[in-house]
């Protein structure tokens, strides 16, 4: 293989593993709660449903009525009190009110003390995002350095390489560092 194919394949490697570290951890904020009513904090609940445990958007229709309420209301009514309990488990902290058709949560205003745990919890999300895009770049680098003591590649391309593999990485951390910014001022928003 030509040295610029393997560099090729091992940065658009690179670019892939960390789009989805980015991807993750933009996931991760979603589900932290701000006062505001979002789907996204519960769907991924998991719930014991029909002898399995299955995730709570799969049971059950999710909406938002009003700013600080969920509305879930499940296919198959059965599952209405397993739904309840699921949620009682979870470290929402909520308690759901349920009326034999549906479970509503109610979201009460944010402290700040609750507001700044909060925005630790985002900062050490985003730190395990960066941290895992590092990761990346230390394994992709083993990779090429491998490729280079292999004599499949030269000096000067495994320089250039690390180069874009550093710029990869430093755009995919800015792009994490933007969404903990914008999670940070949407949590500390009264």
């Amino acid at each position: 293989m030509a040295d610029n194919e393997i560099v090729e394949l091992a940065l658009l490697d690179a670019e892939e593993r960390i789009e989805k570290a980015v991807s993750h951890a933009r996931t991760e904020f979603a589900s932290v709660r701000t006062g505001r009513a979002t789907p996204q904090l519960v769907e991924r609940l998991n719930v014991e449903a029909y002898g399995s445990a299955m995730r709570l958007v799969e049971l059950a229709t999710i909406s938002v009525p009003e700013s600080r309420q969920l509305l879930i209301t499940p296919h198959d009514a059965a599952n209405l009190p397993a739904i309840e309990r699921s949620i009682q488990l979870s470290d929402l902290g909520l308690s759901p009110s349920n009326d034999g058709r549906s479970v509503r949560l109610i979201f009460p205003p944010l402290t700040e003390e609750r507001r700044k745990d909060l925005v630790r919890l985002v900062n050490s999300m985003a730190e395990d995002g960066k941290v895992a895009m590092r990761n990346v770049r230390r394994d992709i680098r083993k990779e090429l350095e491998s490729s280079q003591k292999a004599k499949d590649l030269s000096e000067d391309e495994l320089e250039r390489a690390e180069k874009d593999l550093d710029g990869l990485t430093q755009a995919g951390e800015a792009e994490v560092e933007t969404a903990r910014k914008a999670k940070e001022e949407e949590l500390l928003e009264v």
